[in-house]
C-alpha cells in the first residue's frame, strides 16, 4: 500500500507468524520479499530508497481499546538488515486503511476511526476515515505534497504526547551544544513520534530551505551529529552499533522562498518553519511524519531551535516547509502549554493484494571463462 509519501508492504501476523522459525527470523522473511543486499533490490518488491523500503506486521490487538497492534520496519536495501527502533507515520496511515479494508474494525455509518499501537515505540495513533452510509472507500482524490498520486483521505492523529517536558526533552534542555572538529552545533533534542535532534541550520551554513543535494553534502557531519545525540538521548551507548533510524536528524531554519523538487515556487509567508530532514543515509525527499510530530512537538519548547526560527506561527497550527512542499499539522495543546496530539492529513491506496516468494541469500556465483 501507499501511504502518503511511503510505499509500505503490509503482512497479516495470521500469516507471518507460523513461518517464522522455519524462515530464520522475520529479518530475514524481509529481506529476502525485498531484495536486500542488492542497491537495487532487484530480487525483491523494494524500492531501492528508504521510502518504498518499508514493512509492517499487522495483527488484530487484544489490549482493550486498541483495534490493531502493528510492528513496523525499515529494510536496510544494500545489506540484509532491519531497523526495528522506530515508527512511520506513512505507514501506519496505510495501515489504517488497511484494517478497515481487512475487516479489523467493525465500519461506522459516517467516519471509521481506527486505533493503532505501534509496537516499537508504544505510540498510540488515531486514522480517521470518512465511510459515509457504511460504505468501505478503495479510491479518493486526496493529494499530498511529495507525490501526485491521489488516495483515500486520512485523518492521522499522534496521541498521548502530553507526558510534559521530563518525557519530551530526553536531555532536560531546550537547547543542546555539540562541538565537532572545533564548531559548536546547537541542537533541540525531542521524543514525540519518534526520537529526533534537529539542528540549527545557520551553525552548518545553511538557511534550512536548501534542495536535497545541498543538504547531502553535508551527510558526513549529519551522521556525525546523530551519533552524538544519540549518546545524548540515551539511545545508544559507546561501542552500540549504529542505527541510521533514530534518532531522526535535521536540520531547521526559518522560512525563505525556496522551489520544491517539483519545481513549484514557495514563499516565505506561506509557512511558518523551514525542515530538512534525512531518512537512513540520504536526505528525506520530504518529511517522514514521525518527523513531524516531533517538530511540531519542538515548537512548543520555549528557547529551542525550532521556536527560535518559526515565524510568522497561526495557533492550533504549524506550516512545515519540506523539499516536497508545505505540511500542514494541526496541533492540541493543553493550557499550559502542553502538546497533547498532532494531526496529519494524508492520502493512502491499496496498490496490490500478492503472494511473494522468498528464498534464502544465494551464493557468489562463480566466475565462468576467467582469464588464463
Amino acid at each position: 500500500m501507499r501511504g502518503g509519501t511511503s510505499k509500505c508492504w503490509l503482512f497479516n501476523a495470521f500469516d507471518v507468524d507460523p513461518l517464522i522459525a522455519q524462515a530464520g527470523g522475520l529479518d530475514a522473511i524481509l529481506t529476502s520479499a525485498f531484495g536486500s543486499g542488492d542497491p537495487r533490490q532487484l530480487d525483491g518488491v523494494g524500492g531501492g530508497s528508504s521510502t518504498t523500503s518499508k514493512a509492517a506486521i499487522v495483527r488484530r490487538s487484544s489490549e482493550p481499546g486498541i483495534d490493531v497492534d502493528y510492528l513496523f520496519a525499515q529494510v536496510a536495501i544494500g545489506d540484509r538488515q532491519v531497523e526495528w527502533g522506530s515508527n512511520c507515520g506513512n505507514c501506519a496511515t496505510a495501515i489504517g486503511l488497511y484494517a478497515l479494508q481487512s475487516g479489523f474494525v467493525p465500519v461506522d455509518s459516517a467516519t471509521t476511526t481506527v486505533r493503532m499501537r505501534n509496537q516499537n515505540t508504544g505510540a498510540i495513533l488515531d486514522a480517521q476515515i470518512a465511510t459515509p452510509g457504511g460504505m468501505i472507500p478503495t479510491e479518493g482524490d486526496a493529494a499530498v505534497p511529495g507525490t501526485s498520486a491521489l488516495g483515500v483521505p486520512v485523518g492521522l492523529t499522534f496521541t498521548g504526547l502530553a507526558a510534559g517536558a521530563a518525557t519530551l526533552l530526553p536531555t532536560g534542555a531546550a537547547a543542546d551544544q555539540i562541538s565537532i572538529a572545533d564548531h559548536t552545533y546547537r541542537a533541540t533534542m525531542v521524543v514525540a513520534g519518534a526520537p529526533a535532534a534537529l539542528f540549527n541550520a545557520a551553525d552548518l551554513g545553511l538557511t534550512g530551505a536548501e534542495d536535497n543535494q545541498t543538504i547531502a553534502e553535508h551527510l558526513p557531519l549529519l551522521l556525525s551529529l546523530r551519533r552524538e545525540s544519540s549518546l545524548r538521548m540515551g539511545l545508544s551507548k559507546p561501542g552500540d552499533p549504529i542505527s541510521h533510524a533514530i534518532p531522526k536528524v535535521g536540520v531547521v531554519g526559518p522560512p525563505a522562498d525556496y522551489r520544491t523538487s517539483a519545481g513549484v515556487d514557495i514563499r516565505a509567508e506561506d509557512y511558518d518553519i523551514s525542515v530538512r530532514m534525512l531518512s537512513m543515509l540520504a536526505p528525506h525527499p520530504a518529511i517522514g511524519l514521525t518527523s513531524a510530530v516531533a517538530v511540531a512537538a519542538a515548537s512548543t519548547v520555549t528557547g529551542g531551535v525550532v521556536t527560535d526560527n518559526t515565524q510568522v506561527r497561526w495557533p492550533g497550527s504549524l506550516r512545515v516547509g519540506t523539499p516536497a512542499g508545505v505540511l500542514d499539522v494541526d496541533l492540541s495543546v493543553s493550557l499550559d502549554g502542553v502538546l497533547e496530539s498532532v494531526t496529519l492529513h494524508r492520502a493512502a491506496r491499496r496498490i496490490a493484494s500478492a503472494e511473494l516468494f522468498v528464498t534464502a541469500p544465494a551464493p557468489a556465483p562463480a566466475l565462468v571463462g576467467s582469464a588464463r
